[in-house]
């Protein structure tokens, strides 16, 4: 590996995963060595042999486990970021976005929109593009910051200027100017990207507007809901900080009965009126990202699924390699009174007994690493699907009854008297 790094994670990630499937096996069979006795003789042997000495259930945990596991989480993680994107985000975003409204067409262009679309809701703030020059006198080149917050400090931002604090924001820290305030420049600052970037009240922020530097006073810190997908802007500064200096606007335009043929009207008349105007209807932009996260999902369940075929075949493997001692107690049971049919029910109950042991380890493992990857790293509502946890089953069983069956059934057909002899 060229990175070593990311070689030792892997190898420590692949021991960890091997002691704790270890692990798994070793209770599943300690839960059957102490379960009660049972009346049924196909459940006592099924039973019995999870626990006997060279039982399957170790080499079953560890082949499936880790698979299920990874299958699960990525299946969690795709479909809650299915159910974001095309679930709760068209319920809360706009229908459009306006860029580039020139301060002089500001006001015709609120007009036709309320012609156009008259149940609907503009809001329009202005915006300007500025770079993040320094931090409390301190070339951003030369400051350190997480990977997490430094692309604010990469390239020109979105900036806008506001007498009040924006409806969709809440201050978690400081306090908002006055509304005619004239004092020196002061700027609020996004809560979680400041804490990122170790910015704190009364520090300063240095950015680059058309040219001149401008240096502002952090006054307070406010909570942005990104995922709203409405006017959100990292740094929102005191209205007399820009005062005078040219700048465009931008808007949006919620209307929720709004129907294609609707947003498709109100498009052309906007482009018509206003073709400098920039349109972005939000809800093509969402199915644009809806697909690639498709294919993305695909591709990473693709490879997810070599790792389970993998597993498969060293299931196989085992179950194959178990296939002496099989012969053996099919014989002896035969000899003892068991039919065919009671030897086939109780492998089947013993191979759904541990299929389904590992299936449950799968999900909640692999709940618990979605959980994690959504709600801690993508900071996105996490929710548990039940049809990923049926399929999960579903799937653990049939491979572990299918196979298993699969190698069994040869057994069973062994003629007990070669057998006899050579015990």
């Amino acid at each position: 590996s060229g990175d070593r790094y990311i070689a030792s994670i892997f190898v420590g990630a692949t021991v960890f995963a091997f002691l704790v499937l270890r692990l798994v096996g070793t209770l599943v069979q300690w839960a059957a060595k102490r379960s009660p006795r049972v009346g049924s003789t196909v459940l006592r042997l099924a039973i019995g042999n999870i626990h006997r000495p060279g039982a399957l259930t170790p080499s079953v945990v560890l082949s499936l486990g880790l698979g299920l596991t990874l299958l699960v989480t990525l299946a969690l993680i795709d479909g809650n970021l299915r159910r974001q994107i095309s679930g709760s985000l068209p319920e809360r975003a706009p229908n459009f976005f306006f860029v580039d409204i020139q301060s002089s067409d500001v006001d015709a262009f609120s007009a036709l929109v309320g012609r156009e679309a008259p149940q609907g809701t503009l809001v329009k703030v202005p915006m300007l593009r500025g770079r993040v020059m320094a931090l409390n006198g301190v070339d951003v080149d030369k400051v350190k910051v997480p990977a997490e917050g430094a692309w604010v400090l990469r390239g020109d931002r979105g900036l806008t200027y506001e007498a009040r604090i924006p409806a969709n924001a809440t201050l978690t820290e400081g306090t908002w100017w006055p509304d005619n305030y004239a004092g020196e420049p002061l700027v609020s600052f996004s809560a979680e990207e400041g804490k990122e970037i170790g910015l704190k009240l009364g520090d300063t922020v240095t950015v680059n507007v058309l040219g001149r530097n401008v240096t502002a006073k952090i006054a307070n810190f406010r909570q942005v809901e990104w995922e709203t997908m409405g006017i959100n802007f990292v740094m929102v500064f005191s209205p007399s900080t820009f005062a005078g200096a040219p700048h465009g606007w931008l808007a949006t335009l919620t209307e929720k009965g709004a129907s294609p043929a609707d947003d498709a009207r109100l498009l052309n008349a906007v482009t018509r009126a206003f073709p400098a105007v920039t349109t972005v209807r939000v809800k093509d932009a969402l199915d644009i990202v809806n697909r690639l996260v498709a294919q993305l999902g695909t591709a990473i369940r693709a490879a997810a699924g070599v790792a389970l075929i993998a597993s498969v075949l060293v299931l196989a493997g085992a179950l194959a390699a178990g296939n002496r001692a099989r012969i053996h107690d099919a014989v002896v049971l035969k000899t003892l009174g068991a039919t065919r049919n009671t030897l086939i029910a109780a492998f089947s109950l013993e191979y759904m007994l541990i299929g389904l042991a590992t299936a449950i380890f799968a999900l909640a493992a692999g709940g618990i690493a979605a959980w994690f990857v959504v709600a801690r790293v993508m900071t996105l509502p996490s929710h548990f699907m039940p049809d990923v946890a049926v399929a999960t089953i579903v799937f653990a069983l049939l491979v572990t009854v299918g196979i298993g069956l699969a190698g069994t059934w040869r057994v069973l057909g062994h003629k007990a008297a070669p057998v006899l002899r050579n015990l």
